[in-house]
């Protein structure tokens, strides 16, 4: 018995919907308020820097690389959520590729036929 195929659109834009309302999002927004407070305090170093002593130097130091380290967390977990959406994408596709193969060719060939006379030289 053949197995019942969703609507390509409809189940990328279910994947699309389920990748927005995890982390992703979340993560995107972590990432902004990370930046502006590493701006922030790099401003209050840069405009402090004169009148502070050598300990208090070091504390903003260590400070700044406690928020980059953060940054450089948040910025993994994007890199990871973006990678499984990719992965995600590609076995949709290739689903829809197994399971409609003649509907396949037809818009690879639709599709390159309409690239070919949008980019016709004269």
């Amino acid at each position: 018995m053949r197995k019942e195929v969703p609507v390509v659109g409809e189940e990328i834009k279910n994947a699309r919907l389920d990748y927005l309302s995890s982390n992703g999002s979340t993560s995107v927004l972590g990432l902004r308020q990370e930046l502006a407070n590493l701006k922030e305090d790099l401003d209050a170093l840069m405009s402090h820097a004169s009148t502070l002593t050598e300990s208090e130097l070091c504390e903003a130091r260590d400070r700044l690389m406690a928020r980059f380290s953060s940054m450089k967390n948040v910025a993994r977990g994007i890199a990871g959520q973006a990678t499984r959406q990719l992965a995600q994408s590609r076995d949709v596709t290739i689903e829809f590729i197994r399971e409609r193969p003649f509907q396949s060719a037809l818009i690879a060939a639709g599709t390159g036929i309409l690239l070919g006379l949008l980019f016709k030289r004269d």
